[in-house]
């Protein structure tokens, strides 16, 4: 066998060896039976026959078609299937979605919740719409716009800032001029003479005031030792207060007791009292009527008118 011809039987052996390895691989990967479904989208975004089906991030199945639906041209119909046991619920969600930035689009499917009822085959899978370059596009040209007529508006205000910043230094400038500096050099110099001059009084005046204070000291501590001197005393005085006080308040109840058990005699003695003062009073009208009442027991006859 000729050079050219071994190689060339190597070559076809390594094609049908590359070929079958393909062959066992997808069999490997989408082998088996599977499931169909389909959703509805109102933009595909580039979304074509063969794309990936994503369950949670991880490759579940392919599409296998995407066309305007029969029944509302609006929407966009996809049919896929997914492995049959992949867990697709009522929760689920399907939305346009990527592998990656540089892969093309693929139909990723949420995992939904544990507890909803799983879909039969051939179900709808509810959707969401994902948000288009085109409307990505068109709110980053509003932002755009916006952010011109926010920049020309800033420029307006840097420069109106910027001519009161101009103003400013100018008058910063005319204040801190060579006058204005001779001006708070000579109130500085007066202000170090007058310290000068009115050092020793203030010197004199803080030592009056370390006295005074130290005579304060002094004072307090004489009322502190007075206070404790009296205390004593004061206790003692306030304790036999006390005493008296629990003394009057006996007697009083004492009283109280007494007039109480001799309400009744006094309610008598009272009203012997007011009978004898009756008696007395109608004794001195007698005695203001009849004064010879007192020498004479018998009442006189009555003079008579003599006769003519």
């Amino acid at each position: 066998m000729s050079k050219e011809a071994k190689v060339g039987a190597f070559v076809l052996s390594s094609f049908a060896v590359l070929t079958f390895t393909v062959i066992y691989l997808l069999h490997a990967q989408f082998g088996g039976s599977t499931v169909p479904y389909r959703t509805y989208l109102r933009y595909a975004g580039g979304l074509q026959s063969g794309a990936s089906v994503l369950y949670g991030g991880i490759n579940a199945g392919t599409v296998t078609a995407v066309r305007p639906w029969s029944e509302d041209p609006t929407q966009i119909e996809i049919l896929l299937e997914v492995k049959d046991g992949t867990p697709l619920n009522e929760k689920s969600v399907a939305k346009l979605g990527l592998v990656s930035i540089m892969n093309s689009a693929a139909l990723s499917i949420t995992t939904g919740s544990n507890d909803s009822r799983k879909l039969p085959p051939g179900a709808t899978i509810p959707s969401k719409e994902s948000i288009s370059l085109d409307e990505i596009a068109g709110k980053m040209a509003n932002v755009a716009d916006s952010a011109n007529a926010l920049i020309v508006e800033a420029q307006g205000e840097l420069g109106d800032i910027s001519g009161g910043v101009h103003h400013l230094l100018a008058n910063l400038d005319a204040i801190s001029g060579p006058p204005t500096q001779k001006k708070v050099q000579a109130i500085l110099n007066n202000v170090d003479q007058l310290i000068a001059e009115e050092r020793p009084k203030i010197q004199h005046i803080t030592e009056q005031l370390a006295t005074m204070s130290q005579h304060a000291d002094d004072t307090i501590q004489n009322v502190n030792g007075t206070v404790t001197d009296l205390r004593g005393p004061v206790v003692k005085d306030l304790a036999d207060l006390q005493n008296v006080i629990k003394q009057a308040d006996g007697l009083l109840q004492s009283m109280q007791i007494m007039v109480r058990s001799n309400d009744s005699k006094i309610g008598d003695t009272v009203d012997n009292l007011r009978q004898a003062t009756d008696n007395l009073n109608q004794f001195t009208d007698s005695l203001k009527q009849r004064p010879w009442s007192l020498i004479r027991i018998k009442q006189p006859e009555d003079r008579k008118v003599p006769q003519p």
